[in-house]
C-alpha cells in the first residue's frame, strides 16, 4: 500500500518559477497543487493522509542524472547498484541513465535486460541503461526501442572499460539509426599522440598535472566537430556528454528550445567546480576522462550554464577504490564519486547567488526528462510521478568519509561545507531519505521513454 502526503507551507521551484505550494501525493503520484492549504483534516484523517509542514524549504522535482556508472555487473569492488543508488537518493537524485561499460559490456538487448532485472531487485532509484555501441554490433543496436531504453552509448575516446568505435563505417552506420546517441567525445589518435610525448619526457611517473595536456582540448574539439558534422549530414539525434573545453560550448550553442534540438550537450558538475590549478592538491581524485582543463575554460563553462546555453548538468559518477586511485599515471583509471553531491554543490552556487535556483531545476530536473523523453517525471504537476527533493536553505552539508555512501569510500569532495541540506527525497511518493538514512524499502521503478 502506498503512502500518502499532504506536503505545506513549501516554496515550490518549478518550471521557472518558485511559489507557495502545497502538494498532494496520493498513491505514488502528484494529485494535485494547491495555491492555499485547502485539505482539512478530517479528510486527511479519513484517507490515511500524513500531512507534512516543510517551513518554507524548498521542494523541487528529483533530479535526473543522464550519466552514472554504477559499476555492475563485474565491477562491483568499486560499487553497485544497491550501495550507488543509496548514494544517489542521499543526494536528491531519483532517477539515473547508466552507461554501458561494465562486465560483460552491456552491448547486448539481452545483457541490457539482465541489468535490468539488476535494477529491479536493487535500485533505490527509477533507472534506465544505455545500450553501449561497438564496431561489430550494429545488428544488435537495430533492435534497439526508443520507448525502453534512453539511447546508444558511443565512446569517441578510450575510456574505463575500452569500448572506442573508431571506424568512419561504422560510425556512419550508427549515425544512419537515427536513435539518440549519447557520445563520449575525445580523439584517441591525438591522445595517444600525447601519451607518446610525455612518457618521453617522464617515463611511467607522469605528473598528474598533465592529465588535460594528454586528454587535451584539440582531441575534445576535433572528436566532437567530427560527431556534429556526421549527426548533421545523417540527422542524427546526437547527445554530447560532459563537454570539458569553452570550444565545445561555443561550437554546440544554439539559440532554440531544448525540444527542437536535434544536438544538445551536458556539463558534469566537476568540470563546473574544479580546473587545471586544483591537480596540484587534489591530483588523482580529479582525474577523469575527459580531463578537467584551464580555470578559462571552468569560468566559461559556467556562463554557458547560468545563460541556460548548456542544457543539464550531470555527475558522471565512475568510483574506483582508494588503491586503484592511488597508482601512478597511467595505472590509475580515470573517474571518481560525484553522485551524492552534485545537486547540494549546485545549490550552494544559488546560495551564493551565483545560479538562480529555478535554473538548477532546469538543468538538472526538467531538461533530462525533455531532452530523453522520460514519461511523467523531471516535474512538480498533477498526474506526474511524485519524486520529489525537500532542500533546508538554512542547512549545511559536510562532505566526510563518514557521510559518504558510495562503496568507494572518498570524494574529492571531502572537508568541504556546502549551504543547503537535503531533507528528504521522494522516489513515486515514498520517502526513501529522511536526512538522515535510507530507507530499507525500495520503490524504484524502470524508467519509460515517449518515442
Amino acid at each position: 500500500m502506498n503512502s500518502n502526503y499532504f506536503i505545506t507551507n513549501a516554496r515550490v521551484v518549478n518550471q521557472g518559477k518558485t511559489e507557495w505550494r502545497q502538494v498532494l501525493v496520493l498513491n505514488g503520484m502528484i494529485d494535485h497543487v494547491f495555491r492555499q492549504e485547502r485539505l482539512s483534516l478530517h479528510y486527511l484523517q479519513d484517507n490515511n493522509i500524513q500531512k507534512i509542514d516543510a517551513k518554507g524549504m524548498y521542494l523541487i522535482p528529483g533530479v535526473i542524472d543522464d550519466q552514472v556508472h554504477f559499476r555492475e555487473p563485474g565491477l562491483t569492488h568499486k560499487g553497485d547498484i544497491q550501495s550507488e543508488s543509496k548514494a544517489a537518493v542521499a543526494g536528491g537524485v531519483t532517477s539515473f541513465l547508466e552507461m554501458p561499460n561494465t562486465i560483460p559490456q552491456t552491448t547486448t538487448i539481452e545483457l541490457l535486460e539482465e541489468k535490468y532485472q539488476l535494477a529491479a531487485e536493487k535500485s533505490y532509484a527509477n533507472y534506465g541503461f544505455y545500450l553501449g555501441a561497438t564496431n561489430d554490433n550494429i545488428e544488435e543496436l537495430k533492435k534497439f526501442n526508443p520507448k525502453k531504453y534512453p539511447g546508444i552509448k558511443l565512446f569517441l575516446g578510450a575510456s574505463t572499460g575500452n569500448m572506442l568505435v573508431n571506424k568512419q563505417e561504422v560510425l556512419e552506420k550508427i549515425f544512419a539509426l537515427r536513435f539518440l546517441i549519447a557520445i563520449h567525445s575525445e580523439d584517441e589518435e591525438i591522445i595517444q599522440k600525447n601519451i607518446a610525448t610525455y612518457r618521453a619526457q617522464y617515463g611511467e611517473d607522469v605528473p598528474m598535472s598533465c592529465h588535460p595536456l594528454i586528454r587535451s582540448e584539440e582531441a575534445c574539439v576535433v572528436s566532437t566537430q567530427r560527431a556534429v558534422d556526421l549527426a548533421k549530414k545523417l540527422r542524427t539525434r546526437l547527445h554530447v556528454l560532459h563537454l570539458s573545453t569553452a570550444a565545445e560550448a561555443k561550437m554546440l550553442f544554439q539559440d532554440i528550445p531544448l525540444h527542437k534540438k536535434k544536438i544538445t550537450s551536458e556539463v558534469c558538475v566537476q568540470h563546473l567546480l574544479f580546473s587545471d590549478k586544483d591537480y596540484e592538491t587534489l591530483g588523482s581524485k580529479i582525474k577523469w576522462n575527459p580531463a578537467i582543463k584551464t580555470e578559462e575554460d571552468r569560468k566559461i563553462l559556467m556562463e554557458y550554464v547560468h545563460a541556460l546555453d548548456i542544457d543539464m548538468i550531470a555527475s558522471d559518477h565512475a568510483p574506483h577504490t582508494w588503491d586503484e586511485k592511488s597508482q601512478s599515471y597511467f595505472k590509475c583509471p580515470s573517474g571518481g564519486p560525484m553522485v551524492q553531491h552534485t545537486l547540494i554543490a549546485m545549490f550552494n552556487r544559488e546560495a551564493e547567488r551565483k545560479l538562480p535556483l529555478p535554473d538548477l531545476v532546469q538543468l538538472m530536473c526538467h531538461n533530462p526528462a525533455i531532452c530523453f523523453n522520460i514519461k511523467k517525471r523531471g516535474f512538480i504537476k498533477a498526474g506526474y510521478h511524485a519524486d520529489l527533493v525537500l532542500i533546508d536553505p538554512e542547512g549545511e552539508t559536510t562532505v566526510t568519509k563518514e557521510s559518504i555512501l558510495s562503496k568507494c569510500g572518498w570524494s574529492p569532495l571531502e572537508g568541504r561545507t556546502f549551504k543547503g541540506r537535503i531533507e528528504k527525497t521522494f522516489v513515486n511518493g515514498e520517502i526513501v531519505f529522511n536526512g538522515k538514512q535510507v530507507n530499507d524499502k525500495r520503490f524504484a521503478q524502470r524508467l519509460t521513454f515517449n518515442a
